[in-house]
């Protein structure tokens, strides 16, 4: 396979034949798994709680499970590969939790009318380019901003584990900094062999649920309701953009890769449409789960780290394939053991981004707004907080700069 011709290939391309195999290392492996269970253990019990509510059967949030990860496993590895870039795809976590709410007060088949709408739409936007648009306007500042905005969230969740979990944490904390020290290019896969066998250790580690069974789609014929498309369609399609698509954007630019995001968010919002007869309520650009796959732990040579989203797709296909037992085999971890794995993962994402944010006296003010407003969490109108961070920086930037009359 060659890589395509185009002026909109980004500036890192290295022309030639793609080299899997030889641009794979254990830690382009350990990155995309760490990713992988980063995404599903963050998240995937939004979708049983979800379904649950609605009444759904097992086969049903089964096929759920199934659809999303599919469509993330083939559409993160093939524009992986077809980019030669990091391009990790997840499912709307924000949307997921939207759907605990609103899934409920539809019959499903609306409800699958409903992603089927917003599917259409993501589609759409990514078609006409005006994606595109907007982000470049975007300084460069608040985009590496809002990056380090989002990730602290989860960087900082390493310090609030180690309260519940004392021992386990600071063993793997020193483990990492020793690694750092010695054998930087193996910390964050030394410190999750260390992290699972002190969990072992410890006694934390709990298989006694576990059982293995494949995933079976099961098609529902969408139809088509107001009521589904304004509670559900037009709110997935809002919070998938603001909360999703912009933010996964600026982790892909903060991180120096040039790949044109208008093509990334119709192939998404295509794999979206779809999937969703078979209960995929969308999948869009990560963002926390890419960093982990675009930053330096993933490979020191940024021009292989496409290869750490090449993993974490492969991870995907295999969940989706065993959906039904995914979430009891990520129960067997501890839950500070994720998320320290993760905080650690991202660290070094975190400090490009301040350092980035930064540099530019000029956007130095927003981007500190931007900073604190993503990192605190922020919520209105069900839009997350790297939306309104944007915003704020937006303005901020240009109240203090705007050419005075």
């Amino acid at each position: 396979m060659t890589a395509p011709s185009s002026p909109d290939l980004p500036a890192n391309f290295r022309p030639g034949p793609l080299r899997p195999l030889a641009d794979t290392s254990v830690a382009t492996i350990v990155a995309g798994f760490v990713a992988m269970m980063t995404g599903y253990t963050s998240s995937l019990v939004l979708m049983f709680q979800a379904g649950q509510a609605a009444h759904l059967t097992d086969a049903q949030i089964s096929s759920w499970i199934w659809a999303l990860s599919i469509g993330m496993a083939v559409t993160t590895i093939g524009l992986s590969l077809w980019y030669r870039a990091p391009t990790v795809v997840a499912w709307s976590t924000p949307g997921a939790a939207l759907l605990i709410s609103s899934l409920p007060h539809v019959p499903y088949a609306e409800a699958i009318g409903a992603f089927i709408v917003c599917a259409v739409l993501l589609t759409a936007v990514g078609l006409t380019g005006w994606f595109d648009t907007l982000m470049k306007r975007i300084p460069a500042g608040i985009a590496a901003a809002l990056l380090a905005g989002i990730l602290f969230e989860i960087g900082i969740e390493i310090f609030h584990a180690a309260q519940v979990q004392t021992p386990l944490v600071l063993t793997m904390f020193f483990a990492y900094l020793l690694m750092k020290r010695f054998v930087p290019r193996y910390a964050i896969v030394g410190t999750l062999v260390v992290g699972i066998a002190a969990a072992a250790a410890l006694g934390l580690l709990d298989f006694s649920h576990f059982r293995v069974a494949v995933a079976k789609p099961v098609f529902t014929m969408p139809a088509f309701s107001v009521q589904a498309i304004v509670s559900i369609g037009i709110p997935l399609f809002v919070v998938a953009m603001a909360s999703q698509n912009v933010p996964g954007i600026a982790v892909i630019r903060a991180d120096g890769y040039d790949t044109p995001s208008s093509p990334l968010i119709a192939t998404t919002g295509l794999a979206s449409l779809l999937l969703a007869p078979f209960g995929s309520h969308g999948i869009n650009l990560a963002a926390i789960t890419a960093a982990i796959c675009t930053g330096p732990h993933a490979h020191e040579d940024r021009t292989k780290r496409y290869m750490a989203a090449v993993w974490c797709g492969i991870f995907y296909l295999i969940a989706g394939t065993f959906g039904a037992t995914i979430a009891a085999l990520f129960a067997a971890f501890p839950q500070a053991l994720v998320v320290s794995i993760a905080a650690l993962a991202l660290f070094g994402s975190i400090m490009s981004g301040l350092t980035n944010a930064m540099q530019n006296p000029r956007e130095r003010e927003a981007a500190l707004v931007t900073f604190m407003v993503t990192a605190s969490g922020l919520t209105l109108l069900s839009i997350g907080a790297a939306f309104w961070g944007l915003v704020a920086g937006v303005l901020t930037q240009f109240v203090l700069n705007a050419r005075k009359a």
